[in-house]
């Protein structure tokens, strides 16, 4: 059984940078493509960034630019660098496995105000 453990969310000033981190259980990551999603209440689920199991990455428009999604197969974890933090980046922060997802952790807040 696969667990992804989330961590590394907090509250920041917009332009601050933050790191969040994703550990992955019972599975090696490399072999999957992982992502982050991220979620504010009353709305969908959105994607984020993801990153293959080859090393290629995707952003969304809005995260483009700002956003990283460095992965550490040694490790068993997928980040998430944050930079220049904008109030609207505030949200739930989920990170998953596959494509579509099967696997998700339980979140990190990002707050930014």
């Amino acid at each position: 059984h696969v667990q992804l453990v989330e961590s590394g969310g907090g509250s920041v000033q917009p332009g601050g940078s933050l790191r969040l981190s994703c550990v992955s259980s019972g599975d090696t990551i490399g072999r999957y493509c992982m992502g982050w999603f991220r979620q504010i209440p009353g709305r969908e689920r959105e994607g984020v960034a993801g990153i293959e199991s080859d090393g290629s990455t995707s952003y969304a428009d809005s995260v483009e630019g700002r956003f990283t999604i460095p992965r550490d197969n040694a490790k068993n974890t997928v980040y998430l660098q944050l930079d220049s933090l904008k109030t609207e980046d505030s949200a739930m922060y989920y990170c998953c496995k596959g494509t579509p997802p099967d696997n998700w952790g339980q979140g990190t807040q990002v707050t930014v105000s």
